[in-house]
């Protein structure tokens, strides 16, 4: 993926009214003054400033003569996205008309710029062939002008109405219209400008010297890596990315999540965890019953094969040779990693290759911010202070700057001044706490989509929940989009939800908060055990 390229380039001292250089906004609305300017445009434009969305919002009726103001002009061809809101007296005005012919021939003559319609109030149908209330407003308007530019207007119109768009009637529901148009305009920025999710800030030290303690190229016996560090400093990222760089050189190979999680389960996370080391491994899915079952299994089946295992998220319930055996009956050339976050875990497991995962350096955590606040790493004169104190407030931890720095992003210097108090507030290790900052920014049904993720949604496809999140009015796609974009969780290649484990902690201590002791009170319950 390419490294992002876009720069948060913003005029804090100019007026609002005051049109600013080509190429300085990103969205261009479009609308007749008199019919929305104080409804829904007001509200689509006031929604898109929360979130630092550069958009024109023609305030002061630039249109003048017969042609479109050289400063209007420059609005348009600089903007990404247009959005003509179409109103039945939308005709009624030369003005819409001739920025609607330029965006339509801006749209024709340069690839990335997109036009989202929004018929206000008018049927689609009574915009394209100029009937009803509309088309009386656009003949009258014809009159005075000549059959060139009636044309222009037509095709332009025609265009419009066979894109998709949204159609705004009397009983619609305007803030699920807008939160719907914010979600396909951030998305459509999102996409020209992507972060590049496989660049490793600080990451390349420790990726090396892992590698150096696993001695791929020495096959004499089957062996073990210990990775330890705090949570949140990068332990399953460092796994992840030799297990993609190393895997195709093994003959059989699995990543185990949460093992952890797994082995909490009260009566069956032994098998479980065997269970899913045998299907990942011979792709056999049969379940097993008992733990001795699941070592001779994992012995006849396993072990005679080189094998890549990844066991991610360990703690002291983990005992290797209760689940996997004897290291020594593995074919020569194996090798284990395991991460955990307490380093006498991997002692007690009599693990000798041990790797420390340490926080980021000052330069390192400073990049990774400035890459989730701005989408790119590059100095923004008004927050420079600002950063620096979130750098050390963070004290290097990867997810907490990953996470606020994502919270951060588009929002203005009195958030980041609220935010960083915040933060202050809480000791470097509390992660819980400090993710709940960026938790408390989001919205009802946001709240409710996170809960039901860190619950049952892990690992599941994104489609199964979607259907419920919808009936319950939760607007899914604009929730998913938002807990993406504050990298409180992501969506895999294979569609489903992945979150990290102190986030997944953070949503399940919230439930609990409910009634932690009467299981029958909570809102979700996630074990089986728990709900039998």
């Amino acid at each position: 993926m390419a490294v992002l390229l876009y720069f948060l380039n913003r005029s804090q001292s100019s007026s609002a009214k005051s049109p600013l250089p080509a190429g300085e906004y990103e969205v261009f609305l479009n609308f007749r003054g008199s019919d929305v300017r104080y409804d829904f445009a007001d509200s689509l434009h006031t929604y898109l400033k929360k979130y630092e969305i550069r958009t024109f919002f023609d305030e002061e009726e630039l249109h003048k003569g017969e042609e479109i103001d050289s400063k209007l002009l420059d609005a348009i061809e600089g903007s990404k996205i247009y959005i003509p809101i179409i109103s039945a007296k939308y005709a009624s005005s030369r003005s819409p008309l001739m920025e609607l012919a330029h965006m339509v021939k801006c749209c024709e003559k340069e690839k990335g710029h997109l036009i989202l319609p929004i018929f206000y109030k008018v049927e689609v149908g009574d915009v394209k062939n100029q009937r009803g209330t509309f088309g009386e407003s656009f003949r009258e308007l014809a009159q005075k002008h000549d059959a060139r530019t009636i044309r222009e207007w037509k095709n332009a119109l025609r265009t419009v109405t066979e894109l998709k768009g949204w159609t705004v009637t009397p009983t619609t529901r305007q803030g699920v219209t807008i939160d719907e148009v914010f979600l396909k305009v951030w998305s459509h920025l999102e996409g020209n400008f992507t972060l590049a999710t496989d660049q490793l800030i600080g990451m390349d030290s420790h990726v090396e010297r892992v590698m150096e303690l696993l001695e791929l190229d020495f096959n004499g016996g089957a062996s073990v890596v210990g990775i330890h560090g705090t949570g949140g400093v990068g332990k399953t990222t460092i796994a992840k990315v030799i297990y993609n760089n190393v895997f195709r050189t093994f003959q059989r190979y699995c990543f185990l999540e949460d093992v952890r999680e797994t082995l909490s389960l009260k009566n069956d996370g032994v098998t479980t965890l065997q269970s899913k080391i045998i299907y990942s491994i011979l792709r056999d899915d049969r379940k097993v019953t008992t733990a001795s079952e699941g070592i001779q299994i994992i012995k006849d089946g396993v072990c005679p094969h080189k094998v890549l295992i990844i066991l991610d998220d360990v703690d002291d319930q983990f005992k290797f040779e209760q689940i996997l055996g004897e290291v020594r009956n593995f074919s020569p050339g194996s090798r284990f990693i395991i991460t955990a976050r307490d380093k006498r875990v991997l002692e007690l497991l009599q693990v000798s290759k041990l790797h420390e995962v340490g926080g980021l350096s000052h330069d390192h955590s400073l990049q990774l911010l400035r890459l989730h606040a701005f989408r790119v790493d590059i100095h923004c004169e008004d927050k420079t202070t600002l950063c620096e104190e979130f750098v050390k407030a963070a004290a290097g931890l990867p997810l907490t700057l990953e996470v606020i720095g994502s919270l951060l992003f588009r929002r203005d210097r009195k958030f980041w001044e609220a935010k960083l108090k915040e933060l202050e507030g809480i000791p470097y290790n509390k992660l819980q706490e400090i993710l709940k900052i960026s938790y408390d920014e989001l919205s009802g049904s946001e709240t409710q989509i996170l809960l039901d993720i860190a619950s049952v949604s892990i690992g599941k496809s994104k489609a199964l929940p979607f259907y419920m999140w919808r009936d319950c009015n939760f607007n899914p796609d604009s929730g998913i989009c938002t807990l993406i974009l504050r990298s409180l969780i992501k969506v895999d290649g294979d569609n489903k939800f992945w979150m990290h484990d102190h986030v997944r902690e953070l949503g399940r201590m919230i439930i609990r908060e409910g009634d932690d002791q009467h299981l029958w009170k909570r809102t979700r319950i996630w074990s089986n055990e728990d709900a039998v």
